[in-house]
């Protein structure tokens, strides 16, 4: 998959990590995320899928830092939360959404596997054990979509590894190493002008 990495992104993880800001950090990225991808769904089915995706979004900061716990990088914990996302798109028919193709989902879900089949995460499940006790609120499905999937927001060929865009625009195969000197106040949440699109 493609995704941008920045001192944002460090100071997001380092947020979510320092149990002072962490709540303040999840709240932000669930609002950035279900604004980004609500900003991808189809206009008139946007507002009945606000209340999943955030539910959806919250669920999986648990699981992006079980993977930097577990020994993944910034940028593949990262993906592994994006992944999740787009395994719930997919099954709810809201591939408009997704951000990789839908025949590359088992190709993503490989790369992953061992820690995916810690968690009981599979493609029907994506949230595995990571799924809240009552569930995700309910947001009706689109899966007519499925028959001829329409991907406008989707980048293919990227399923292979973890591809980071940086601050400069240069493609970075495996991510970028961590900053030295992470400043939290840049993290999502943590201040107003965080909340733009990652």
């Amino acid at each position: 998959m493609k995704l941008r990495q920045n001192a944002r992104h460090f100071a997001s993880r380092k947020a979510l990590e320092t149990p002072v800001v962490r709540s303040v950090a999840i709240s932000g990225l669930v609002r950035l995320h279900t604004k980004i991808f609500l900003g991808k769904a189809d206009p008139a089915r946007a507002d009945e899928r606000k209340a999943h995706l955030d539910g959806l979004f919250e669920a999986t900061m648990d699981s992006y830092l079980e993977a930097l716990r577990a020994g993944y990088s910034e940028a593949e914990a990262r993906e592994i939360t994006h992944i999740q996302a787009n395994f719930d798109f997919y099954n709810h028919g809201w591939t408009e959404m997704m951000e990789f193709p839908a025949d590359e989902l088992e190709d993503h879900y490989d790369r992953y596997y061992d820690f995916f089949a810690t968690w009981g995460i599979t493609i029907d499940r994506p949230l595995g054990e990571f799924r809240p006790d009552g569930g995700l609120p309910e947001a009706p499905s689109t899966p007519e979509r499925l028959e001829n999937p329409v991907h406008p927001h989707a980048e293919g060929g990227f399923a292979d590894d973890v591809y980071v865009e940086n601050e400069d625009g240069e493609l970075v195969v495996g991510g970028q190493d961590e900053p030295e000197n992470v400043d939290v106040s840049r993290a999502v949440g943590v201040n107003d002008e965080s909340l733009e699109e990652e």
